[in-house]
């Protein structure tokens, strides 16, 4: 097949992929491949490589002689997610705290400034775009391309309930604190602590969360 086939396919895939992740389809509805099509400027076949291929992710659901249906992102994959964070972050820290660059640290520390910067302003997506920022930089310095792989699509199966909690100020004020917490232990090259101070801060949002209402925030 040709690599424009190949570059349509992959489009389509990403849009979906983006659209079900941000809850813009509800769980259990048909994704109609002639629609989508339509709507995206392509034929039926990049259409259904994509839906196979989401298939594959879990974010889809194909019966045979009937189509395709959103699985989604459940309230349960969801808290699987975040305890499974949980355990990955620490260790993502805890080698970041050896791989770490000077210009990296540098980044973490504005990025705190600039999250309490806009927190006093309420600037709330400035702050999710800051927090992912934050969180990518701890990928990036792990020096684990497998782990910053995993990581980065948990961080995006979970973007929908973040962009919530993150309008929370309290919760914000907490979260930028936590985040201090961790870049003064890996610029300390604490691998302990930075390990610890990781896995306390998706623990902390965990509680939080508890104390929000999963399935409230889930709606």
């Amino acid at each position: 097949m040709s690599e424009d086939h190949y570059s349509l396919s992959a489009r389509v895939y990403k849009n979906l992929r983006k659209d079900i992740l941000a809850g813009n389809y509800a769980i259990n509805e048909e994704l109609k491949e002639k629609t989508i099509g339509e709507e995206l400027g392509v034929s039926r076949t990049p259409v259904r490589e994509a839906l196979r291929q989401l298939e594959m992710e879990g974010l889809v659901s194909i019966i045979p002689n009937k189509g395709a249906y959103v699985i989604g992102v459940t309230l349960k994959d969801v808290r699987d997610i975040y305890e499974i964070r949980s355990l990955l972050e620490g260790l993502c820290a805890k080698w970041a705290a050896e791989y770490i660059t000077d210009e990296q640290l540098e980044e973490l520390e504005e990025n705190i400034y600039l999250s309490g910067f806009h927190t006093a302003k309420e600037n709330w997506e400035q702050i999710l775009e800051l927090d992912n920022r934050f969180h990518e930089l701890l990928y990036e310095a792990s020096h684990s391309k497998e782990l910053m792989h995993v990581l980065k699509d948990y961080h995006q199966y979970v973007q929908r309930l973040r962009k919530i909690t993150l309008a929370y100020p309290d919760r914000v004020k907490a979260s930028t604190q936590e985040h201090k917490k961790i870049a003064d232990a890996l610029r300390n090259h604490d691998a302990a602590l930075a390990q610890e101070s990781a896995q306390n801060h998706i623990r902390s949002t965990i509680s939080n969360m508890d104390k929000l209402g999963w399935e409230n925030l889930m709606k």
